[in-house]
């Protein structure tokens, strides 16, 4: 399901010309990617790693790594940040030339 939502994004970035598509694929992108890295830190029949009154070796084998979801939460927070700053963009490009189309804006060619 990862890879799926992955490829969606990777072909939405590349085969759509309006910007707030891009933006959506972006989205969708990272989310693919952030399920990619909780499914890794998965582990059958896991416990939440919380030190608990049990073996300590029996407790490293069983517990769930929590270094996974802690990137991913911090990666969301990133990713949340960037999308709001990419659509403030996006409108200042619509104020500005009227349209959303990557291939119409001509004043951002170098």
């Amino acid at each position: 399901m990862a890879m799926v939502l992955v490829m969606i994004g990777i072909y939405t970035l590349l085969a759509r010309e309006n910007l707030i598509k891009k933006i959506m694929g972006l989205v969708i992108f990272s989310n693919g990617i952030h399920l990619l890295l909780i499914s890794i830190g998965y582990r059958m029949y896991g416990i939440a790693p919380i030190l608990q009154d049990v073996d300590f070796y029996q407790f490293v084998a069983t517990a769930v790594d929590p270094l996974p979801q802690a990137l991913v939460l911090t990666s969301i927070v990133i990713n949340l940040s960037v999308t709001a700053v990419a659509l403030s963009l996006v409108i200042m490009v619509y104020r500005r030339f009227n349209t959303l189309n990557a291939k119409n804006i001509r004043g951002l060619k170098g």
